[in-house]
């Protein structure tokens, strides 16, 4: 088993930014993308990292971007090959970093729901609507929704995104290239669930974020992964009620339990609620692959 990575470390290289999980480093005119092993709950990193989640968020949207790269070209230079001023830090990175080229982000969160969940369901049931999408009455909560739809988000600096409708998306990166990533949206959707339903998983929904390199749409930053995503088992599916996930649904609910304020810091994870949420981030990996993590 690999080391379990918290934050990482690597002197020689510039360091763009830390995020929630994966650290940003600057080589050349790309980018190194590192996922540790951290982990979020409400919006706080929590002290305890879970041992393997790094390596199944890279591996994991290595597998989609490979299995869909005919709908949309992909950031991904490299996952193996780390030369040059990476070769020090090659041990370090193996199974958890991709070198990447650099985009302009598209300054949207590329929604789309597959069935009735999270914040979809809160605005359902207000307004009948998500993100100004009208919807048929008397849905229940996990219910598949008649076709996949495209609701798009803000990307927060910090705390949540907040939906929009596709009209404010298309204010802020323009009608066509909006229209364009929702079609491409859609289809890789479709394709992923497609795909991970005959294997037990069901998508319930999923992010995508995109960026423009020389005019092109180029997908970057994660695939399809439990973080960025909703996995239910299929065998236990039923919509009426929240389903089980393949995530942090253990840290979430640990945390409720003991009773947290949900504000920094947060407090360390008992040896249980690791190994079983270590177990579930695997379970997805081989589900979807068909293989264990190496």
């Amino acid at each position: 088993m690999s080391a379990v990575v918290w934050q990482t470390d690597f002197p020689s290289l510039q360091l763009r930014s830390r995020g929630k999980v994966r650290d940003l480093y600057e080589v050349g005119e790309d980018l190194l993308i590192v996922a540790t092993d951290r982990l979020s709950a409400f919006d706080v990193v929590l002290p305890t990292p879970i041992p393997d989640k790094g390596r199944v968020l890279t591996q994991l949207s290595l597998f989609w971007f490979e299995t869909l790269r005919e709908v949309v070209p992909n950031h991904v230079l490299t996952a193996t090959d780390f030369t040059g001023p990476l070769a020090p830090y090659r041990k370090q990175l193996q199974g958890r970093a991709m070198l990447c080229r650099r985009t302009q982000p598209l300054p949207i969160e590329c929604v789309v729901r597959g069935y009735l969940s999270g914040s979809g369901w809160k605005d359902y049931r207000t307004s009948g609507h998500i993100c100004g999408i009208a919807l048929p009455p008397g849905l229940r909560q996990s219910d598949r929704l008649p076709e996949p739809i495209f609701t798009p988000a803000t990307k927060a600096t910090s705390g949540h995104d907040e939906n929009i409708t596709f009209d404010e998306a298309a204010a802020r990166v323009g009608r066509e290239l909006a229209e364009r990533v929702r079609e491409i949206s859609l289809e890789l959707y479709r394709r992923a669930a497609a795909l991970a339903e005959p294997r037990g998983i069901l998508i319930a929904d999923t992010k995508f974020e995109f960026g423009l390199l020389d005019d092109e749409i180029v997908w970057i930053d994660e695939a399809l992964t439990p973080d960025s995503s909703r996995f239910w088992p299929a065998e236990s599916y039923e919509p009426g009620r929240g389903q089980p996930s393949f995530d942090k649904q253990y840290v979430r609910d640990y945390l409720e339990r003991i009773g947290w304020s949900k504000q920094p810091p947060a407090p360390e994870l008992p040896d249980e609620v690791v190994a079983a949420t270590q177990a579930k981030y695997r379970e997805a990996y081989r589900k979807l692959t068909g293989h264990e993590l190496a």
